[in-house]
């Protein structure tokens, strides 16, 4: 592992840490409410903040929910996707304003699917701001969960609004770019690092993956956090491939042993 992050430890200053908060960071759980970032990561990623070029969580989550959850106020987070970002210390996040203005009509949509099939199933509406999740992980049958949020996801389409499925949730988005990998290219222009490391475990963190391929940098590392409902993409494209929550945990005390 140390060989691996070699480009990144041999001048911290340069080298920027991204990665992704759930599945990650914080352990898959049921509700996305009851996740927890262990104090032990929290800790190091204070630590990395202090030797590092920059050091940012990019999630699915709002950005200060991301804030609250990770525990780390001197980093940065793009939230929504990369639909918001919280600079390091700031009081709240910057929303892409073409992003914003679809915001109510999203919430409208949710909300107008909040009756008793949503219910019955144990469905959960996550409100992430300009994004609505529709969480099916625990529900009393999770395969007619699913058949039902198709259903869902082609009446968002018809009515102009886009779509993404990650593990066990459906996502409800304004039809505007954004992804994870923008919200990598933006954090490296920023802050102008030339080495940068994204590690994730999800479909939307092949995003990230990408834009490290793209970027003019000296170096990456892509660390696939290998999980049993995650994508076989997430490794097969990985310079670093690490298991669940504690492997990536390692990855974190070896880029602060600099």
């Amino acid at each position: 592992m140390a060989e691996a992050l070699r480009p990144l430890t041999a001048a911290p200053e340069r080298a920027g840490i991204f990665l992704d908060v759930d599945g990650t960071l914080a352990p898959i759980v049921r509700r996305a409410e009851d996740a927890h970032v262990p104090e032990k990561a929290s800790r190091l990623l204070a630590a990395l903040a202090r030797r590092y070029g920059s050091v940012a969580c990019v999630s699915g989550r709002a950005a200060a929910d991301a804030r609250r959850l990770v525990g780390v106020g001197g980093i940065a987070y793009a939230g929504s996707h990369g639909a918001e970002l919280l600079e390091p210390g700031a009081r709240s996040a910057t929303i892409l304003p073409e992003f914003a203005d679809w915001a109510g009509r999203v919430r409208d949509f949710a909300a107008a699917r909040e009756g008793r099939d949503l219910r019955l199933l144990r469905v959960r509406i996550e409100d992430k701001g300009p994004i609505a999740a529709f969480h099916w992980r625990g529900a009393t049958d999770e395969d007619a969960a699913r058949e039902w949020l198709e259903g869902v996801a082609r009446e968002a389409e018809a009515e102009g609004l886009a779509t993404h499925w990650g593990r066990k949730v459906l996502e409800i988005r304004p039809p505007v770019p954004v992804d994870k990998g923008r919200a990598v290219e933006e954090l490296v222009r920023r802050t102008g690092v030339r080495t940068a490391l994204f590690g994730g475990d999800d479909a939307t963190d092949l995003d990230a993956f990408g834009a490290l391929d793209r970027l003019d940098l000296d170096a990456a590392v892509r660390v696939g956090v290998a999980s049993d409902e995650g994508p076989a993409e997430i490794v097969e494209r990985a310079d670093l491939v690490v298991d669940g929550t504690d492997g990536f945990l390692v990855v974190l005390e070896s880029l602060a042993e600099v």
